[in-house]
């Protein structure tokens, strides 16, 4: 066992300074990943700083109809709150399938944003892996990789965000509010989850001892027709293999505007802007949704053992927009036609 030392703040210029002082330190909210990954050593920190005691746990109305979420409320209690279910159950919902109910009552929602990547590899400090350990390769591009990202990959790290939150604070803007030693800073949520690229060990673009305050969601009156689905081996407590987090509003039977993120597929909660360009202005029928799939993974590179996950990704994003829309032929296997070339949709 490795020494490692606990202390416990009661306020967050305490919580802020005492981490930022020592490099070797980190905040411990929830702890549901910080101490597994000190269990299997791959977590560098000697020193954790108990934050549970911030007052940073309520979940708040802002004017005009957005949300501001406490970066400690947990996930359970976020997924309840009536502002949250009313206004964006996009939210609620992909809290509720993240994970089992003994860990959202712990899980932070800070923490949730800042969890590490699920890669066996990573966890595997036996194995190479660039976010653990910077140069030494990445065993999952030709190893066991199923679970991996086809989406915004690079020669260094192949690996999956595994928040099914923020997919839906990505396709509502959130904002990541923060607060380090250099004051307080506010960072959009698809920004605060950078590309791995050469840096897979930055995936964050915040600096040591800068903590999570909050979440804000900006209004938006669309949120209220909003769903997240999620695709997995099993239907209790696993990560996803595919999901899609989307809000549409219609003028008749056109698109006028929709919000889309992908979990599942990529290094980090997925932005479905091409998508979104394919369907703003048109039809809302199943061959338009076909057609923003297809142009959403016209990218997208397969590892070998996830390469199913090409076609999975766009039936995921067709299911989605037929659920949110209320498809009453959501069984009736006509989008699986269209996505392999099969019948006219008519």
């Amino acid at each position: 066992m490795r020494p490692v030392s606990y202390s416990r703040v009661t306020d967050v210029a305490t919580a802020i300074g005492t981490v930022a002082a020592d490099p070797a330190s980190t905040y411990l909210a929830g702890g549901t990943t910080e101490v597994d990954l000190q269990r299997v050593y791959v977590s560098p920190a000697r020193r954790l700083v108990d934050i549970n005691d911030l007052p940073l746990h309520q979940v708040d109305e802002l004017p005009g109809g957005g949300v501001r979420i406490g970066a400690l409320a947990r996930m359970s209690e976020v997924a309840q709150a009536l502002p949250i279910r009313r206004r964006f159950p996009v939210i609620s919902q992909a809290l509720l399938l993240g994970a089992s109910p003994q860990l959202r009552n712990m899980a932070s929602i800070g923490g949730n944003l800042m969890q590490r990547v699920r890669c066996g590899y990573f966890r595997d400090v036996a194995a190479a892996c660039n976010r653990r350990e910077p140069g030494t390769g990445c065993s999952a591009i030709h190893g066991i990789n199923r679970g991996h990202a086809i989406l915004g990959t690079s020669g260094q790290c192949i690996a999956t965000h595994p928040s099914d939150l923020a997919v839906a604070l990505v396709a509502l803007d959130a904002v990541v509010r923060t607060q380090g030693p250099g004051g307080p800073n506010q960072i959009a949520i698809d920004d605060f989850f950078p590309l791995p690229g050469d840096t897979p060990d930055r995936e964050h673009p915040t600096a040591h001892g800068e903590l999570v305050v909050a979440v804000e969601v900006p209004p938006n009156p669309m949120a209220a027709r909003s769903l997240y689905l999620k695709v997995r081996d099993r239907e209790s407590y696993e990560f996803a293999l595919a999901s899609a987090a989307v809000a549409v509003s219609l003028d008749g039977q056109t698109i006028s505007d929709v919000r889309l993120a992908l979990g599942g597929v990529a290094t980090k909660p997925w932005r479905a802007r091409r998508a979104e360009a394919v369907l703003r202005g048109a039809p809302a029928t199943v061959q338009t949704f076909a057609s923003a799939a297809r142009e959403e993974l016209a990218d997208a590179v397969g590892y070998g053992m996830n390469d199913f996950k090409i076609e999975l990704a766009q039936r995921t994003i067709v299911r989605a927009l037929r659920m949110v829309l209320g498809d009453p032929q959501i069984h009736d296997g006509k989008a699986l036609r269209l996505l392999s070339g099969d019948g006219d949709g008519s």
